[in-house]
């Protein structure tokens, strides 16, 4: 049964490159960028090894939790982009659950995040060069670190999905990782010196810090089990060995439960809503322009796809005043405005995909591709130019530059209309898959073997 898994698994990636030469093309410059971060991040381990012994430790178990920490909380953020091997496509075959658990955690590392997770876990041993006895402990624990990155990840996501599958549950989930991830850097940024400045002497008792707290948790005690050997500190070694078996176990059941559940239960259907008479149509003008607008605004307002699409953007000054180093008055400020209209213009670049068959009433009823094009555009004016002049005049606050403030308007207005003027043609142009209607933002529609 694993082996048959990992064969479909293998399958269905390859035949993915059949869809496109782009996406081929995609994958392969993926996979480039992903084997130097992996050589990078492995030399640089093995290079500390030999050079800094003492904070080699360290820095692994500190990269290590990180890992981990992405494995289990990205899933999480785009749910539903992998569904290849969902568990209900072998509801039929009356597969146990226990046995489809083990060929599912191996086929999740087909693929160029789970061959990297492997390399880096295990390339990670090399902070031992300096005691060659010590690598083969260490190699055991990037593979415990391996089956807890995989069995929680999946644990997280089969225990959550009830709750993941609803849009609201998706989108507060995206907001609160993305918060947590922004406070993170900020704790970062003010650990290490203020005003955003390092110095590359902090990044050892740094280091230590996080590695000291990380290794009692189960996202860090695998990669501290080869430094325990090394202190002779047998009783913190059984502890944390007993803390990633009890990881381990407690994801597999967890896992095992979600599997059972999924297979003999179906998709919930999408609620109606409860919405009376013609909502947008009754208040645009009847007219094709005005059809289509009303049309383009309910997608606005209900499809997960456009919000989703939209939802980093309320976050970019944020991000700016982390660039910044947390000073809210820098001028860097500034830039949020052209930023959030830009992104705001682009998100119609694939708008007649995001129609999927329903474009096919604009053929049908030889819309002139003026009105289609209009109709597009005005719900995303309505929306966008409030929350750029906001944007703006919230900037020139902050920094105290109100004689930036025309300049600043005129500039993002003009992104603005740019943007949605590429995106109207852009959208009709090129067209790339997109998440069918009713999927998750960050979903594909899977191959097949």
């Amino acid at each position: 049964m694993v082996a048959h898994l990992l064969r479909l698994r293998f399958a269905l990636l390859v035949n993915g490159f059949r869809r496109s030469v782009w996406q081929t093309i995609g994958f392969a410059v993926g996979a480039v960028y992903v084997l130097f971060v992996v050589v990078l991040a492995v030399g640089g381990v093995a290079a500390l090894g030999l050079g800094s012994p003492d904070l080699a430790p360290d820095a692994v178990v500190t990269g290590g939790a990180v890992l981990v920490l992405g494995w289990w909380v990205l899933p999480l953020l785009f749910f539903g982009q992998d569904a290849t091997l969902d568990p209900q496509h072998f509801s039929l075959f009356g597969i146990p659950a226990r046995r489809l658990t083990a060929g599912l955690a191996l086929a999740a590392l087909v693929g160029i995040g789970g061959v990297a997770l492997v390399l880096v876990s295990l390339g990670w041993s090399l902070a031992w060069l300096a005691s060659p006895a010590l690598v083969p402990v260490a190699l055991v624990g990037g593979v415990a670190g391996v089956a807890v990155a995989v069995l929680g990840s999946r644990a997280l996501t089969s225990t959550l999905a009830p709750f993941l599958e609803a849009r609201r549950a998706r989108e507060v989930t995206s907001i609160a990782v993305l918060v947590l991830g922004v406070l993170g850097w900020l704790a970062f940024v003010g650990t290490t010196g203020s005003g955003g400045s390092f110095d590359s002497r902090d990044l050892g008792p740094v280091i230590e810090r996080v590695a000291t707290v990380a290794a009692w948790t189960p996202v860090g005690a695998p990669w501290a089990l080869a430094g325990d050997v090394s202190d002779g500190a047998w009783a913190a070694l059984l502890a944390r060995v007993a803390i990633v078996a009890a990881t381990v176990a407690a994801a597999w059941w967890a896992w095992t439960r979600a599997l059972a559940r999924a297979m003999v239960t179906t998709s919930r259907p999408t609620a109606s809503g409860s919405q009376q008479g013609l909502g947008w149509f009754a208040r645009f003008p009847a007219t094709p322009t005005g059809a289509v607008a009303a049309r383009t605004a309910t997608y606005w307002l209900r499809d997960p796809r456009y919000a989703g699409s939209l939802a980093v953007v309320p976050f970019m000054p944020v991000v700016l005043v982390v660039v910044a180093g947390g000073d809210l008055s820098s001028p860097l400020l500034l830039v949020a405005a052209p930023l959030v209209a830009m992104l705001f213009g682009f998100s119609l670049s694939n708008d007649v995909a995001y129609d999927h068959t329903a474009f096919a009433l604009h053929v049908s009823t030889a819309v002139r591709g003026v009105s289609d094009r209009l109709g597009r555009v005005v719900p995303a004016l309505a929306v966008s130019i409030p929350l750029v002049v906001a944007f703006a005049l919230a900037s020139a606050g902050l920094t105290g530059r109100w004689d930036l403030l025309p300049p600043v308007l005129g500039l993002s207005l003009g992104t603005l209309g740019v943007s949605l003027g590429v995106s109207a043609v852009v959208s009709v142009l090129y067209l790339y898959p997109v998440p069918k209607p009713g999927r998750a933002p960050s979903s594909n529609p899977p191959a097949r073997p």
